[in-house]
């Protein structure tokens, strides 16, 4: 079965300037949280290698794509999301992430530093490892729609329609930290999310 890959796009959240008594500060002394990092530029897999080497632990999401080279087709791995990577870390091991090579900073909103929820660093690594099973369902779908993901190792995922891609596929917005994940997915692998639309 043909497997699409996730498309990603940058969300720009706009926000009033923050007073010094305001700014929100996720880190925390002893309970280990999830963060992006930015990266060099086409640095992530150097990074995510010295974060790893520093017993930090760190997430590089890779998505496996086919290339064409010189008429022969290759497979090459890819990071998910350009100039980005996780790290789940106590606050003590903020200072050493920002020395380790190739980072380059935190991502921040604002001037918050803002943890990202154990789960959807769980729904990337669902996204990349995705198998589905296709059965057929009757329900329309329109742009605008919640939708829920009902069976398949992507079950439970939420997002808002955004494009119909002719008469079995369509493209699903999905919000994570910032950032807004495009699947293209089978739409007889979802359902309308009640009391959404």
């Amino acid at each position: 079965m043909e497997q699409t890959l996730p498309i990603l796009k940058k969300t720009v959240v706009e926000k009033e300037p923050t007073s010094a008594k305001s700014i929100e500060n996720h880190l925390d002394p002893k309970e280990p949280r999830w963060f992006a990092i930015r990266t060099r530029f086409k640095s992530e897999k150097l990074a995510f290698k010295q974060l790893l080497s520093k017993q930090i632990e760190a997430y590089l999401p890779i998505r496996t794509m086919t290339r064409k080279y010189s008429r022969k087709l290759r497979k090459v791995e890819m990071p998910l999301i350009n100039s980005f990577v996780f790290v789940r870390i106590i606050k003590p091991q903020y200072v050493p992430v920002l020395e380790t090579e190739y980072v380059a900073s935190f991502l921040k909103f604002g001037n918050n530093i803002l943890s990202i929820p154990d789960q959807q660093i769980k729904m990337l690594r669902r996204l990349l490892g995705e198998e589905i099973d296709i059965e057929v369902t009757e329900e329309v779908f329109h742009k605008g729609d919640w939708v829920e993901v009902s069976h398949g190792s992507l079950m439970g995922l939420r997002g808002r329609l955004v494009n119909i891609k002719g008469r079995e596929r369509v493209l699903v917005e999905i919000m994570n930290s910032g950032f807004s994940i495009h699947m293209e997915i089978e739409n007889s692998l979802l359902q309308k999310v009640k009391g959404e639309n």
